[in-house]
């Protein structure tokens, strides 16, 4: 999966020659500034299935071999290998018995594999769930505290044969990209303040074209150093708005605008097989791209934009639009020193919609955003928690089509964010500072990415209907 890797030291306050500079991928655990070793990093790309230990096997039983090495195998080594995102390889036993401590306390504490939603509650089954069960944290952590043995070498798995880890990721699926807009190349200083780069590029479409997948890469190596995140917001010209629910075209929803965001955590977006994206002849890309000095120029770098088609001539019958529902309160964000802030907003749903994800976005004092919805008729539900929030990751949780929320016009969203700004937040780099919006990490933010797909009322009823069948028949 295309992930970035991180830095600590200077990262969005700006590096000045001389400075000490420490990058993430060596900075112990326990640092002050919390941001840890990326251990068991995403990587859910082979159909293994991992084989956790019993509940009733002791410590002494669970070996590399036979439990742990399965486990590594389908959730981490497509990132920790060689050449890949991630800082280590764990790849061989002798690469894991190095770093099982560290192993453990990362699975234990649920921040690796990188899948901070809350389990317990609202809806709990995803397209691209990359997380560890309970068993499987439990068959690390044993296997750690019982001095983490090789066991039997004959129970060893064969090696996996992963695929270049910084290929188009969605190319397994959809084959290489049919366009492919890439931004004007930058040059970073060794040692400069955060840049925000915003190039205008043309696509080169001469006909309309519907999308059903979009991908953003950084460049490698250099790209995934330095860029922090990117915005990738999509102009074109349009009379009236093409397969957007009558009602939200009525209520002034926007066809266009922002067609993807990207961080660390998130790779691309496939849109259902009755929705996608639109993109008009002349259409340009407006690029926002947010870069941070690492301690050596880094010449010419760009960020991919990779757009996958559907079929000429295929119209989907709905039209999905990247939401930004704010979680600021009417009063913005305004955290004092030493304090825990609660912030909440509100959004009413112009039409009858359907949510595909929930994409939580807070910066380095974020710790839980959660996503509920209020019902015309008053009934609350809440569809998802994220209570384990990690700065630097900004994980995408995708829906599975059966769950995916379908809420009628007038159905209010509730987004809920909480951040830490106490000295108890080991991320937290100055808890004597006063905390506002910003769009440096240091600064803050409070809003979800959500994409909406807006429903004709009869396709809403339908697909209800359909969903309270298909219920009743287990």
């Amino acid at each position: 999966m295309l992930l970035d890797e991180r830095f600590c030291e200077g990262h969005r306050q700006g590096l000045k020659k001389g400075d000490k500079f420490m990058p993430y991928t060596r900075y112990a655990s326990g640092n002050r500034a919390g941001f840890g070793i990326a251990i068991l990093v995403l990587g859910a790309l082979t159909g293994l299935q991992a084989q956790a230990a019993s509940p009733r096997q002791t410590a002494a039983q669970i070996t590399f071999a036979k439990h742990v090495a399965p486990i590594l195998q389908e959730k981490c080594q497509a990132c920790h290998q060689p050449n890949s995102i991630a800082p280590m390889s764990l790849l061989t036993f002798k690469d894991a018995k190095r770093f099982a401590p560290l192993i453990k306390a990362k699975v234990a504490a649920r921040v690796m594999p990188p899948w901070h939603i809350d389990r317990t509650v609202g809806i709990k089954e995803f397209k691209n769930d990359a997380g560890l069960t309970d068993e499987q944290i439990d068959a690390v952590v044993a296997w750690v505290e019982g001095g983490a043995p090789l066991g039997d070498p004959d129970d060893l798995p064969p090696p996996v044969e992963f695929p270049d880890p910084n290929r188009w990721q969605l190319a397994d699926q959809f084959g290489e990209p049919d366009l492919i807009v890439q931004s004007e190349p930058f040059t970073l200083e060794a040692y400069t303040q955060d840049k925000w780069f915003r190039p205008i590029v043309e696509t080169g479409l001469s006909e309309p074209r519907w999308v059903r997948a979009i991908e953003i890469k950084p460049s490698y190596p250099h790209g995934r150093r330095i860029v922090h995140h990117a915005l990738a917001f999509l102009e074109q010209g349009e009379s009236g708005v093409t397969n957007l629910a009558s009602v939200a075209e009525e209520r002034g929803v926007m066809g266009a605008g922002l067609f993807m965001e990207w961080a660390v955590g998130k790779v691309g977006e496939i849109f259902p097989p009755d929705a996608g994206k639109l993109m008009l002849p002349g259409s340009k890309i407006r690029w926002e791209v947010h870069m941070h000095a690492v301690g050596e120029e880094v010449v010419d770098d760009v960020v991919e934009l990779g757009v996958y088609f559907y079929p000429k001539g295929f119209v989907p019958k709905n039209r999905t639009v990247l939401k930004f529902f704010d979680a600021r309160g009417p009063s913005g964000l305004d955290i004092p020193p030493g304090e825990i802030a609660v912030t909440q907003e509100f959004h009413v749903l112009p039409a009858p919609a359907r949510l595909e994800n929930f994409q939580p976005h807070m910066h380095m004092r974020g710790k839980q955003m959660s996503m509920e919805a209020i019902y015309p008729d008053g009934r609350q539900e809440l569809l998802s928690s994220s209570n384990n929030f990690q700065w630097n990751w900004h994980v995408n949780y995708i829906y599975a089509d059966h769950v995916a929320p379908l809420l009628p016009q007038g159905t209010t969203l509730v987004i809920t964010a909480w951040h830490d700004n106490t000295a108890q937040n080991p991320n937290n780099p100055d808890p004597e500072q006063w905390v506002g919006w910003g769009d440096r990490t240091v600064d803050e933010m409070a809003h979800a990415w959500v994409d909406v797909t807006y429903l004709e009322q009869e396709d809403f009823d339908r697909e209800v209907a359909k969903r309270k069948a298909s219920a009743s028949e287990k």
